[in-house]
């Protein structure tokens, strides 16, 4: 019996420390399987932090070429021409739109980096050109237009498809000047495009055009007074004429048609009645310019063709406009069309070349070529007719008309000819001589390379 006793106690001992042998054995496989694991897993995060540098590098290096391609398609050429007044810098993007203001004194561009930039005219023909910037909140204005007083100007909203009303002020404690934002139209029911916006001379009414068949007539606060259906399939391009009585509109057909803003005594708003259209073109109208007076417009079609008209008929006499001058493109590119205030000068561009005609012998006197880096977006004289400049870029490239110098010479001389002679013949022979020397000092700087870029 005691034998039996001491053999169960000797199995129990011989079981126990088996077991304990097992267990050692088994915890020192586990950890030798856990520790593989984490090798495995440490050698798995170097190696994916590796491919991610690499292509954090890649990427980099991708960018990089991106970047220096698109800085090589954008880069600005500086432009060297015997007309250039000067070249206007300080955008950090494309302008988009430009407006001289009426009194003269101010050139506004706007800019897809949401700036605003107000520069003085006066200093064109200087070396430095200083600018109030301005900026447009949460959006970028893709369309500017001065107010009749020069104290303030409309913007059209990109995102917003609306206008905002900016003020020309002054800081009180300063006295410098600020371009502030007033208020913003009611967003529009009308969701197509906004592609023209101008306001009238007489501060009456502005008109916005739009991408579809869509021209609408407001009041200054906003308020609807007419909306015009063009039935042109779609407008190219509107605009208000320089006179303040008119609007008009060219889209896909081969035509221009102009509406009167009719106006009581009491100054309250009447009708917008159909005035006179423009028919000649064999295609669809690009756009299309006023003199100062309204008595002359010029036009760019997809035919291949300008024209110029003498729109200074009694159209309330069913008097229809009368064709002057056909010319023809030398460039399928040219777009954009502009006709000096004097009407003696038309400007077409398009791509980043510029023509320049004169509108008294339809000639064309000068191509101008590579004059932005991109596209050229807008093309406009100021008041006087001295400069018309051009937008494409970063960069506003202002030139001297110079064929307006020439046209005006030989305009003079033609009617001093035809003066019976006393005080009018001397006055012409004043005004001859002031145009020539006129020209005669811009081309003398030209000479002397100071008409070069600035």
């Amino acid at each position: 019996m005691a034998d039996a006793e001491q053999s169960d106690v000797s199995s129990v001992s011989t079981i126990a420390v088996t077991a304990a042998v097992g267990a050692v054995i088994f915890l020192f496989v586990l950890l030798c399987s856990i520790g593989r694991k984490e090798k495995k897993e440490n050698d798995k995060d170097e190696n994916d932090q590796q491919v991610k540098k690499s292509e954090k590098i890649s990427e980099k290096g991708s960018k990089r070429s991106r970047a220096n391609v698109r800085s090589k398609k954008t880069a600005h050429v500086p432009l060297s021409h015997p007309w250039l007044c000067c070249t206007l810098k300080g955008h950090g993007a494309n302008i988009l739109s430009a407006d001289f203001s009426p009194n003269g004194k101010y050139f506004l561009t706007a800019a897809e980096d949401r700036s605003l930039m107000l520069w003085s005219v006066k200093e064109f023909p200087q070396k430095e050109h200083k600018f109030i910037r301005g900026t447009v909140e949460l959006d970028h204005a893709t369309k500017v237009s001065f107010s009749p007083d020069s104290k303030a100007f409309l913007t059209c909203l990109f995102n917003e498809n609306t206008i905002r009303i900016f003020r020309i002020g002054k800081k009180e404690d300063t006295g410098n000047v600020t371009l502030a934002a007033s208020f913003d139209f009611p967003k529009q029911t009308h969701s197509a495009e906004i592609i023209s916006i101008g306001i009238s001379s007489s501060g009456k009414f502005i008109m916005t055009c739009h991408r579809d068949t869509q021209l609408n007539v407001w009041t200054i606060k906003g308020e609807l007074l007419a909306a015009i259906d063009t039935h042109q399939m779609n407008n190219s391009y509107g605009a208000v004429s320089h006179c303040g009585r008119f609007v008009a509109s060219s889209g896909f057909t081969p035509d221009i048609k102009v509406w009167e803003v009719v106006f009581d005594k009491s100054g309250n708003f009447k009708e917008a009645k159909r005035a006179f259209e423009l028919k000649g073109h064999g295609a669809g109208v690009h756009s299309f310019s006023f003199n100062s007076d309204s008595s002359r417009m010029v036009s760019v079609s997809k035919d291949g063709t300008w024209k110029y008209w003498n729109t200074d008929v009694k159209y309330e006499y069913d008097q229809d406009p009368k064709l002057l001058l056909t010319g023809t493109l030398s460039n399928p590119c040219l777009r954009l069309i502009v006709l000096s205030p004097d009407a003696r000068t038309i400007v077409i561009a398009g791509d980043t070349t510029i023509s320049v005609c004169n509108a008294l012998t339809g000639k064309e006197e000068e191509v101008i070529e590579n004059v932005h880096s991109e596209s050229i977006s807008s093309l406009i004289f100021d008041i006087s007719g001295k400069y018309f400049v051009s937008m494409g870029d970063k960069h506003a490239q202002v030139f001297h008309n110079i064929t307006g110098y020439r046209a005006t010479v030989a305009d003079l001389e033609e009617k001093e000819r035809k003066s019976p002679g006393g005080a009018m013949k001397e006055r012409l022979r004043v005004q001859i001589q002031e145009a020539r020397s006129s020209l005669s000092a811009i081309m003398d700087a030209a000479t002397n390379g100071h008409a070069d870029s600035k």
